[in-house]
Parts: C-alpha cells; structure tokens; sequence
C-alpha cells in the first residue's frame, strides 16, 4: 500500500512528486521534494564555495566559517541557538566540501517557520561572538584529524593527484591560518561568497513548495554578488608519490588519478565500476585483499566528482610485514580491471548494489534535499529516481571497459601513504604503476 496521493513507479517505488524550482526575486534559487507520507521536513542553505575556492592565505576559512555560524546572532547566543533548536525538535548540522558549504536542519513539520528563520538567521547573520574559543575548537579538530592516518591519506592522495591546484587542499585548512585569521576577514569572505547567485535553499518533506518559497524570499535575502566558478587552471595530472611519515601500526595506502565531472553521464557507469572494483563486499579488491589473504580489515576504493575534474581512488590499511604483498594485488587486480572484461554475473550484481544504494538514499529526507540542492546548486537536471535507474540498467560491458582503461591507466596513477618507512613503500609500488617507482 503507498501512501496517499503516492504513484506507484515503474522501480515500485514511491514516487511522490517532482522537485520544484522558484528563482526569488532577490537571486536565490529555491528547490523542494514533497514527501507527503513523512511527518518531518529536511531544509538545507547552501552556498557554492569551499576549499578549493580559498587562497593559501585563507586555507580552511569555508570550513571555520562554517563552526562560526553556530556561535551567536544579534538575537541569540551559542547556547540559546542550541536550546531554541533542541526545544523545536530539530537535528542540526552543517558541512564543508571542496566547493560547498552548508547548513541543515530535520525537523517535524509543524516547525517549518521556526526552523526556517532560525537558520536563515545563522547563514546570513552571525555576530562571531565566541571566536577565540572556537578557533581552538577547530585546532583541536586539525590535531584529531592528524592523529587519524587512515583520514590523514586520503587528503595526502588529493595533493598527489592534484598538486598545486586548489583541489589538492584539504578542506580543514591550515592550523596557522585559523590561529589568526581576525573576525573583518571572516566576514569578509562570508559576505563576498554568501551572495545570492552563489546561495541554494533546498527542502524535501512533508511541505508545500510555495511556502518555503515564500519564506524564503522574506528570511533569505543576501547581496546579489556573482557566481563562483571555481579555478580556471586545470589540475596538473603528473603522476606524483607523497609519503607522511608517522610512527604507526599500520600503513594506510591510496592511489589514484583524475576521475569525472559532476556533469559527466558516465558517472552511472564509474558507480558499476566502482562497485566491481572495490566499492562492495563482493568486490575484486575485498575478496583478494580481506576474504582470501586476510591482508587488511579496510580495504576498497572511491570515486568523487567536482565541477571540472573529479578523482577514482583506492585505500588499504595493512601491517609493515603486508606493504609489498597488499600493493601487488592491487597492481594486479588494476591489470585486472583494464585488461579483462567483466563478467555478467559481476556486472549484474554491480548494478542491483548501485540501483539498491539509489533507492534506500530516496528513502531519506535528508538525502534528497541534498541532493535536489547540489543539482541545483551546479546547474546540473534533476533526475527522478526511475530515470536513474534505468540509467544504471543502461550500463554496458564496453562502457565499463572504456573507463578503466582511461581512468585507471598506470601513467595516471598517483599514490599517497601514511606509514613509518617511505622505502618500504617506494619499494611496494612498481606492481602498480612503473611511474610511481621514479616518481
């Protein structure tokens, strides 16, 4: 039975509307999903930037920015936005990406108009009352992060893969920067990001469209400002090995190159290829590294997508005495990958694993509106959930083909570990790409 006003698709799954999209007068773009079968309504305020779009002088600024948006308005105080949100209900959190940044709240529906405005209050109006201690908040964020490798090595792959080139920082920034960077520069940056051409509101729930339109024009309202398009030099693509030396129990390992667009249709086919490669439980890299040779208990890979560039990447965490053995098996089981077609039972469960994680994702409020959002937010369509469907149906054994052997191709890859040894390591490498060992 479905709920009422639902249409059963031909996923059989319930398709409850098509996103909506209002252009405000003020610039802002504002796009909602009704779900009339929930009681709650997720709402998020997004903005186009991020740590791509900081200059040195300004690394991690999106990222603490995003802390300070917490830390009092005019109105109100750390601790009474915590307790008006707490006393509505609300889960709040907010996150910063390479080329985004924003704030979110899920809540029951009867407190649309409270959350709206409290948040709306937060994203364009913070007073950054509590600065000082927040910078030590975010300080010590930075020391628990470099005291997790197997976080540290995936932002050492992205300065691998990129190089100098904005996507190669790391979004939490650098401690320098956020030790002293004075309140006017904050707001400054805020104010010449958070405009309205940059700015997104989304919503999915259960909630009229033309309602949060309307509130949405009367509590969102920045200064027009222009679009941020990100850095217009493309990425170095020279294969490169960093190594972070660090006293550890085990070696966390990745490589990588270049990937996809946001834009690129062969993302569909890249998420099937994923899946095969390392992005499953049944997965080539799984079954060879953890299931037959018990060489890692961590062990897969990962794609990411960005405005002009995207990155395809693997990961294993394994013990000094297991370095060369995990890095031969991933050489071989890349060699694999561009020299070996796919079968069609792997490529069949590839697509059930992508098409069930699409459709579990539309079963959450929150991962609609971010997703409806990020679309808009990148002037990307929208697709419905059947049409995505079909889209990984549509994926055949040559698309995955052409994709290995460009994407993964051995003069691409680039390769980034934490670990106690760099010659182990250097030593590891060549059965994965010969360019790594003079790199």
């Amino acid at each position: 039975m479905t709920a009422a006003g639902a249409i059963v698709s031909a996923s059989g799954v319930a398709s409850l509307s098509q996103p909506q999209l209002t252009t405000q007068s003020t610039g802002v773009r504002v796009v909602t999903e009704a779900v009339p079968s929930v009681r709650s309504v997720a709402l998020g305020l997004w903005v186009r930037t991020g740590s791509r779009d900081e200059s040195p002088a300004q690394a991690g600024l999106s990222h603490f920015l995003e802390h300070l948006l917490f830390k009092g308005t005019e109105r109100y105080s750390a601790i009474e936005i915590a307790e008006r949100l707490d006393g509505l209900g609300a889960a709040v959190n907010a996150a910063t990406g390479k080329e985004t940044t924003h704030i979110h709240a899920r809540f029951l529906d009867e407190h649309t108009d409270e959350v709206f405005e409290l948040l709306a209050e937060m994203f364009l109006a913070p007073t950054y009352p509590e600065v000082d201690s927040e910078r030590q908040v975010v300080l010590e964020e930075i020391a628990m992060y470099e005291d997790e490798p197997q976080d540290r090595v995936h932002d050492i792959l992205a300065s691998a893969v990129f190089g100098d080139h904005p996507l190669g920082r790391r979004v939490l920034g650098e401690a320098e920067v956020i030790g002293s960077v004075p309140v006017p520069e904050i707001e400054a940056y805020r104010g010449s990001r958070y405009t309205a051409a940059n700015v997104v509101v989304g919503a999915a729930g259960n909630l009229d469209h033309e309602r949060i339109a309307g509130l949405a024009e009367r509590l969102v309202a920045p200064e027009r400002g222009a679009p941020l398009d990100g850095d217009a030099a493309a990425p170095d693509e020279r294969s490169r090995l960093c190594f972070y030396e660090k006293d550890t129990e085990q070696y966390h390992i990745c490589f990588g190159a270049p990937g996809i667009t946001r834009a690129d249709e062969r993302r569909y086919a890249l998420a099937v290829l994923d899946s095969i490669f390392g992005g499953s439980s049944s997965s080539r890299l799984f079954v060879e590294i953890r299931e037959k040779r018990g060489l890692a208990y961590s062990v897969g890979s990962y794609n990411e997508q960005y405005t002009d560039s995207g990155l395809v990447a693997t990961y294993v965490g394994t013990r000094e005495d297991n370095v060369a053995e995990a890095c031969a098996v991933i050489g071989a089981e890349l060699d694999r990958l561009r020299s070996t077609s796919v079968s069609d039972d792997e490529l069949r469960r590839a697509k059930e694993s992508v098409k069930g994680r699409l459709v579990l994702s539309s079963e959450s409020t929150a991962a609609r509106m971010s997703r409806i959002s990020r679309a808009t937010l990148f002037d990307l369509p929208i697709d419905d959930l059947d049409t995505m469907l079909a889209k990984v149906d549509a994926v055949a054994l040559d698309d995955l083909a052409a994709l290995a052997e460009e994407l993964y191709a051995p003069e691409r890859l680039s390769a980034a570990c934490v670990g106690g040894d760099e010659a182990r390591f250097r030593d590891a490498v060549g059965p994965v790409s010969d360019a790594l060992v003079a790199a």
